[in-house]
């Protein structure tokens, strides 16, 4: 994935490029699996995450991994030696290279946020499905993007919003939506860290197995920085690299808090119309976790409130409480609680989920992938949740408190603050442009 490795790819891009819209997997010459037949995955970005999703895919019996990709080699070799050891998996440093020499249906894309929209698209346009860490998209008009692309090339997508594939989370949400509740007023969801600056530090020595090919690709779409450890191993709390990645962060955790809203709302394909920052951000602390925050509460179409007060302890860390006219529902991952608590007792309760987390989530990706289907947490829905954190991260970045930001969500932009406009793409770095 350097620059001079990944430009011998042009020509192959240009020729996947020029195929028909919704060209599949047997139009690239690859064979699509059977019903019956194994799913052929491999992982891109072999960090912490992935090592935890790639041992629980191990107990799907319809996925077969088969190779695994990241930029620095060491890391390539002590994850076949540790999660891969006595399989027969193939390791690269180029993606690209992966996919065209391993006979792949999907490719699980766990690399860092602000490479995962680039990497995502040139897999698709290369060929594959995709199962897409959360956040899917640095940015609301990148995630966009990521939209289209899919789109064109008939790709089956999963966002890793895991509760989405959880029956008891799905269960409680459509109470909501169907109105046990009666009319939704508000929703109360946790009041998430941001991000922070870096701020430039000498350079560092390139680890070993590094190089300066290495740290330019790590780099990405960002502007170039000198190698500093603290940005190769915690690039999380930081705003060019993710949107507050880190526990109850607004990305880390605050994307599968917002997707449960948008799920029980029933507004998946929409979102608020008006967001509102309502003090100064401070760093405060919040329960276990410390950092730059402030409360904001959106508006949606009906009238319904999101207001994100919540606090670590207080709540539900990854979901959110729904008050109505006719009582309250709190979802939170795999449990949920009502009052009057008779809401939820009821004999169609699925009760909590058994398997491992993101087991259900990737077995409905693997699923789709041979029926052509959209997934439970499916691209655009993804979009959608992904586009509540950075809203939030852009009005308390432009911090006019008590001002009504109106927000437009079919054009994704805002109608009265040019500020927060420039503010839902960046400048991208030459040779990691978005492919068109």
């Amino acid at each position: 994935m350097t620059k001079r490795h990944f430009s011998r790819r042009d020509v192959l891009r240009s020729a996947i490029a020029s195929l028909p819209l919704f060209a599949s997997a047997r139009v690239l010459g690859r064979e699509g699996p059977g019903p019956n037949e194994k799913v052929n995955v491999a992982a891109i970005g072999l960090g912490g995450r992935c090592q935890g999703v790639t041992q629980m895919c191990l107990g799907i019996p319809a996925l077969e991994i088969v190779a695994a990709c990241d930029l620095f080699r060491p890391r390539v070799d002590s994850f076949l030696k540790t999660i891969g050891k006595g399989r027969n998996w193939k390791g690269y440093t180029d993606f690209l290279e992966m996919i065209d020499k391993e006979n792949l249906d999907g490719v699980m894309v766990e690399t860092t946020t602000h490479a995962r929209a680039w990497v995502t698209c040139h897999a698709m346009i290369a060929g594959v499905d995709v199962y897409i860490e959360k956040p899917m998209a640095l940015t609301v008009a990148e995630g966009r993007h990521v939209v289209q692309v899919a789109r064109k090339y008939g790709r089956v997508t999963q966002v890793g919003t895991q509760q989405r594939s959880m029956p008891i989370n799905n269960w409680a949400s459509d109470l909501v939506k169907n109105g046990a509740i009666g009319k939704v007023k508000t929703v109360l969801a946790p009041n998430f860290i941001g991000p922070i600056r870096w701020v430039d530090q000498p350079a560092q020595p390139l680890p070993e197995g590094g190089s300066d090919d290495w740290w330019d690709a790590w780099t990405n779409q960002v502007v170039f920085r000198p190698y500093h450890v603290q940005l190769d191993r915690n690039w999380k709390p930081y705003w060019d690299y993710d949107g507050g990645g880190k526990s109850f962060g607004v990305t880390g955790w605050g994307t599968h808090s917002y997707d449960q809203v948008n799920r029980a709302l029933g507004t998946d394909d929409t979102g608020p119309v008006e967001v509102v920052l309502e003090e100064p951000v401070a760093v405060s602390k919040s329960g276990r976790f410390e950092g730059p925050r402030a409360k904001v509460r959106m508006k949606f179409v009906g009238g319904t409130e999101l207001r994100l007060h919540l606090d670590d302890d207080e709540g539900p860390g990854l979901g959110a409480v729904f008050v109505g006219d006719g009582g309250k529902i709190e979802i939170n991952r795999n449990r949920v609680a009502s009052n009057p608590v008779e809401i939820v007792e009821t004999a169609d309760n699925p009760g909590p989920e058994q398997k491992p987390q993101t087991q259900s989530h990737v077995e409905d990706w693997i699923e789709n992938i041979k029926t052509r289907g959209r997934c439970t947490a499916d691209i655009e829905i993804g979009q959608r949740s992904t586009t509540l954190c950075c809203l939030v991260n852009i009005a308390r970045d432009i911090g006019r408190v008590g001002e009504v930001l109106k927000w437009d969500p079919q054009q994704e932009r805002f109608t009265n603050c040019d500020e927060g406009n420039r503010m839902l793409s960046r400048p991208r770095r030459k040779g990691y442009k978005l492919p068109v």
